[in-house]
């Protein structure tokens, strides 16, 4: 399904010597198509007796890749090499789908056949229902998704053989299909609505909000001011390299399980606060300053390194001069402000106002602390009624297709094994076992 753009080079050696033996190793250095170089480490264990130590693995590369390209330190994000204000401007979320998966933007005819075939797959198994009843109301709608997502196993395994390119492309068109579906039935059982299925008239992000906000009584038409912004956060979350979620899914997968396992793995690992609930923490920090009075204290904390209170929604830790999502982000949240009249929520007004003075603050501009794709989107997702429990849900729903391409990339790659990360033990050596009557 993925297509390999240009094969690595290998254009050098590097040279790693053992102080103490003096004796020395000749490590190769392979170049992508663009990005750092990477020292290729594969046989250092058996030539040095030695492993690599990087803890969160931020300096080491676990797969080669040609889905997405990130340069943090000028900004650029590219999805198969474009770039992503031109997909966020120009695209549709099902044109960004194709081009994750296959790699090239699709033609017309390639674009209606692929919008047709995961339309007809967006409803559940029926008796998945069961499942949602099976939870409490006030569970939280991500915990509904890690099950119901790892459950579609049970009820599509005619698509979990992971050696079958067709089965493959299945489960995946499935689960990009499906997780609306999944993500609005999870908020329509907590509030206590009935379900609402899909309908094959509406285009994904249209149908998504239908799903969410429609209900038996009453037509509901659909706001093409927010199905654009919400089309917008799905193009801009689509797929951000091997974060956290992404290589759970890749790790999660090179043991051979099936991919709706995979998936759900993925947003166990996207469930956690410092991944994909910066949104949500956008809001709670809102919530704390309370009012736009208020904020002349806030921003004097924040610039107060001994002050444990942080901004959050500011900076990003992977882009260190500017967020390229948060511009195009951005434009979004005040079409939706100014499609919905919402400014005077004071929630929101505190939110433009923190906006302002981050782009004017000569400590903000200094530093790079300009506002990120998270705060925006906090932001637009509050106007539109959703929950901050919801958050999350989003981001997954967005992530999915590109946990699908990322996944169906490492099972196409012959040099990808089952994940093994090795450690430095610094636990007790080996000691003599003591009977249970001589202890203490």
């Amino acid at each position: 399904m993925n297509k390999t753009l240009a094969a690595n080079t290998t254009k050098r050696t590097m040279t790693l010597t053992d102080n103490t033996t003096g004796k020395s190793y000749e490590l190769p250095v392979i170049s992508g198509t663009t990005g750092p170089d990477v020292i290729d480490v594969r046989t250092l264990y058996q030539d040095t007796d030695c492993f690599t130590f990087d803890p969160g693995f931020t300096s080491t590369g676990s797969c080669e890749s040609a889905i997405t390209y990130i340069d943090g330190d000028q900004g650029v994000l590219l999805y198969r090499g474009y770039a992503i204000a031109d997909l966020a401007e120009r695209c549709d979320f099902m044109e960004v789908c194709y081009l994750l998966l296959y790699g090239d933007l699709p033609t017309a005819d390639q674009r209606r056949k692929f919008e047709t075939d995961i339309t007809y797959h967006t409803m559940l198994h029926e008796q998945m229902h069961s499942f949602y009843n099976g939870f409490r109301r006030d569970s939280h709608p991500m915990a509904v998704m890690v099950g119901v997502v790892g459950a579609l196993s049970a009820f599509y395994h005619d698509s979990t053989d992971i050696t079958n390119p067709r089965h493959r492309m299945i489960a995946s068109y499935r689960q990009i299909a499906k997780m609306p579906t999944i993500a609005a039935w999870a908020y329509k059982y907590a509030i206590g609505q009935p379900f609402m299925y899909p309908r094959n008239d509406l285009k994904y992000s249209e149908n998504f909000l239908h799903m969410m906000y429609s209900n038996p009584c009453e037509e509901y038409k659909v706001n093409p001011v927010l199905a654009k912004a919400m089309d917008r956060i799905l193009i801009l979350h689509a797929d951000h390299e091997q974060n956290a979620s992404t290589s759970t899914v890749r790790l999660a997968g090179s043991s051979g399980a099936n991919p709706f396992a995979c998936i759900a793995a993925g947003i166990a690992s996207l469930w956690g606060p410092a991944h994909g609930g910066a949104n949500e923490a956008v809001l709670n920090m809102l919530e704390e300053i309370g009012d736009v009075s208020n904020v002349p204290e806030y921003i004097k904390r924040a610039k107060d390194k001994n002050d444990p209170f942080r901004l959050m929604g500011f900076g990003h830790r992977v882009y260190k001069n500017f967020d390229p999502r948060a511009t195009i982000m951005r434009q979004s949240c005040h079409e939706v402000l100014d499609e919905l009249g919402v400014r005077d929520e004071p929630l929101l007004e505190l939110a433009m106002e923190l906006e302002r003075i981050a782009l004017e603050d000569e400590f903000f501009v200094e530093k790079k602390l300009y506002p990120n794709v998270d705060f925006y989107s906090g932001i637009i997702f509050r106007a539109m009624g959703i929950p901050t429990s919801m958050f999350t849900v989003l981001f997954a729903v967005a992530r999915t297709v590109g946990w699908v391409a990322q996944w169906n990339e490492m099972i196409e790659d012959p040099t990808q094994k089952i994940g093994r990360p090795r450690q430095l033990y610094t636990g007790p050596t080996e000691r003599s076992f003591v009977p249970l009557e001589r202890r203490g």
